[in-house]
């Protein structure tokens, strides 16, 4: 294992950072928290707390009223608007925000669902989130529509894009796909899946919640139909994000109540929102902003500082990832699904599923976490893929998450703990 002065993390203040994090202060059985749970949602800096504390103690307003606080909430609304904006890049008229992905996304499903017919067929992938599957199942089935899998290579856990490829046809009305593996890890080649779906004249639906705290997303370049993430796995407050090409959300008809505009993308966002995480949302990006200004200070925009904000993420998460792999190899009996060549970590963040033929994920995430050492257990909600690999009915992997505020003492104490926990 390569020592802690030959990993090179060129451009992440990490004192400065983990600073702003108050929860990555604790101590749990008299253990510093590691927090490698990340996949399952992040930390948040202390900015979100206030935006949210903030607007409840002073801006705690319906929308559209003629009074100053109402006025307040919706200006903050068009900022964080803007600010998510920035973020995927596009137009702040084509961000609705909603509670989660889940949400958004069986909306988002029934609202597409009005043109689809029997005969019609959608495609979804064995590797995603149930979140970008059950939607499209459920969809399909009250309107007759033939749904078709696209497989994967189990031995590195990446789709089939040959498969994926000779499954979309003329009939083919969307393609449902994640950006990367909530499980495993896995980045899936989106640009080129939205491609095919285009060529066949179908829309692109992707599922970007696991990638955004480890990768920058630019729907422009990806040129998607539509993308949902959520704010929470990229530290901010627990809400979910809906792009849609402004094309899109005009045609469509959303499922909604009558006194509700019919101007993008209010349209698609039902009831009263969560004012107070809005405002933590905008916070969150504007962290995001900052980081990438205190690495790159020349950068005039905000969306460039996101961009230079996911260059030193990207950095500091290989060189995480790199040091987690080479430990975990060492440790006899345990194996790791996905890709573990170093030479394809493009194809991959720092998400690492594992198993150990002595312990359960149960036993091995409970025996970590009395250390100090916070990792997650089960499906993720990636039921089709552990049910594919056949772990669901033991357990399912034990998952380890990295996101930036990691450190390499914790990549240490985690493959310490494990090395002594399957020995023991």
């Amino acid at each position: 294992m390569p020592t802690t002065e030959t990993l090179t993390l060129p451009t992440l203040d990490l004192t400065h950072i983990r600073a702003q994090f108050p929860a990555l202060s604790q101590i749990v059985n008299g253990h510093p928290a590691a927090f490698l749970d990340g996949p399952g949602g992040t930390q948040v800096p202390q900015r979100v707390i206030d935006a949210i504390s903030n607007y409840l103690r002073r801006d705690n307003a319906n929308t559209g009223g003629a009074y100053a606080t109402s006025r307040h909430t919706d200006a903050m609304i068009a900022e964080a608007r803007s600010a998510m904006a920035d973020f995927l890049h596009c137009a702040a008229d084509e961000v609705a925000f909603g509670p989660n992905m889940t949400t958004l996304t069986y909306a988002m499903s029934r609202a597409i669902g009005r043109e689809l017919k029997p005969g019609d067929e959608i495609l979804v992938t064995r590797l995603d989130h149930d979140a970008n599957v059950s939607p499209w199942l459920q969809m399909a089935e009250d309107r007759g529509v033939t749904v078709r899998w696209a497989e994967i290579h189990d031995e590195d856990c990446t789709l089939d894009m040959a498969d994926l490829a000779s499954k979309i046809n003329s009939n083919t009305k969307l393609v449902a796909a994640g950006f990367a593996s909530n499980a495993v890890g896995t980045v899936n080649p989106v640009k080129e899946i939205v491609r095919l779906a285009h060529a066949a004249a179908a829309l692109a639906y992707i599922d970007a919640v696991h990638y955004g705290p480890h990768g920058l997303i630019d729907v422009a370049a990806l040129d998607c139909d539509f993308l949902v993430c959520s704010t929470y796995k990229f530290f901010g407050p627990h809400m979910g994000v809906l792009f849609g090409k402004r094309e899109h959300l005009q045609r469509l008809r959303p499922y909604k109540v009558r006194p509700n505009t019919n101007a993008i993308p209010n349209c698609w966002e039902w009831g009263t929102l969560n004012h107070e995480c809005i405002a933590g949302i905008a916070a969150g990006v504007e962290y995001l902003a900052d980081l990438g200004r205190h690495a790159r200070p020349e950068c005039t925009t905000r969306r460039a500082a996101i961009e230079a904000a996911y260059e030193a993420i990207h950095e500091h998460e290989r060189g995480l990832l790199e040091r987690m792999m080479t430990g975990l190899k060492k440790i006899p009996g345990l194996k790791i699904y996905g890709i573990t060549d170093p030479a394809r970590f493009h194809e991959r963040c720092a998400t690492l599923a594992v198993r150990t033929p002595s312990q359960t994920p149960l036993e091995l995430a409970t025996q970590l976490g009395e250390r100090g050492l916070f990792t997650w257990d089960g499906n993720y909600y990636a039921l089709n893929l552990t049910e594919h690999l056949g772990v669901e009915k033991s357990g399912g992997f034990l998952r380890i998450g990295l996101v930036h505020y990691n450190t390499v003492d914790e990549v240490d104490r985690l493959l310490a703990a494990l090395a002594e926990i399957v020995g023991s």
